[in-house]
């Protein structure tokens, strides 16, 4: 990541962030995923910024809800997201490998599409960083809505892969309860149960749990570890059955939190 990199929370409703990017010495900035105009106007105004763009990773309400908004105060800002959802107000419709340049910003991301969430669902990777909207949450995952759970699953191992240091940005403060349920899963995980206490002193001090790294989500998040024996085990308990392969253990894990804790 730049040195001169600022990525800046600005909190939304109960628990959404929408993240702002900027060069520290720069006006111009980029926000992801603005489900509220609101609250980006008043932090922009607040320190004098410039909105240039804005990165849209699906099609919720809580996550393109305020760009009509930012468009009317600043006109010139260019609106990146999904090509394979209705989202409106997209200057440019993104899809697998596209590149995305914003040269005033200094910013680079490649796309991936990561489908399960919502159908078209994309994620910006570059510098570092990763805004995966809601595929993959801190110690957890979305819920699978108009995609389906191989797909997600399928996504899931795609971000695994990345390098371990990427710096994970969600768009939600999820991370506590996620924690809660991957207690379930796996109670007797040491660095569970060193993150759990590392998460709640950072919430008791008034601070976001993100970002996350992708190698702590490796060691924490079950819905990343399905070919661990003791997720495989606590999966297999729950359905009452054998299962086969990544899909499997991600679906009754999947559907075990949906049922049961959320």
């Amino acid at each position: 990541m730049s040195a001169m990199l600022r990525i800046d929370p600005i909190p939304a409703f109960e628990d959404n962030y929408i993240w702002l990017l900027r060069q520290a010495d720069g006006e111009g900035c980029a926000v992801v995923d603005p489900g509220d105009e609101e609250p980006v106007i008043r932090h922009l105004e607040q320190h004098g910024l410039k909105l240039e763009a804005v990165l849209v990773t699906h099609k919720h309400g809580d996550h393109v809800g305020g760009i009509a908004g930012l468009k009317a105060r600043w006109p010139g800002a260019r609106v990146f997201g999904p090509a394979h959802e209705a989202v409106r107000h997209l200057d440019r419709r993104l899809g697998e490998g596209d590149r995305l340049e914003l040269a005033n910003l200094e910013l680079r991301f490649q796309v991936m599409e990561v489908p399960g969430h919502t159908e078209g669902h994309i994620a910006y990777h570059g510098h570092g960083l990763l805004f995966c909207g809601d595929t993959l949450f801190a110690c957890g995952c979305g819920r699978v809505f108009s995609g389906t759970f191989e797909q997600l699953s399928d996504s899931l191992r795609r971000i695994a892969a990345l390098p371990p240091q990427t710096a994970i940005y969600c768009a939600h403060e999820y991370t506590l309860d996620n924690i809660g349920f991957a207690k379930w899963v796996e109670p007797d995980n040491p660095a569970l149960l060193r993150r759990e206490a590392e998460e709640r002193k950072k919430r008791a001090e008034g601070r976001p749990t993100l970002p996350s790294t992708l190698s702590l989500e490796l060691d924490t998040n079950p819905f990343l570890r399905t070919a661990e024996p003791a997720v495989v085990a606590a999966a297999r308990r729950w359905a009452g059955k054998p299962l086969d392969g990544h899909r499997e253990v991600f679906r009754a894990l999947r559907l075990w939190k949906d049922r049961e804790y959320d």
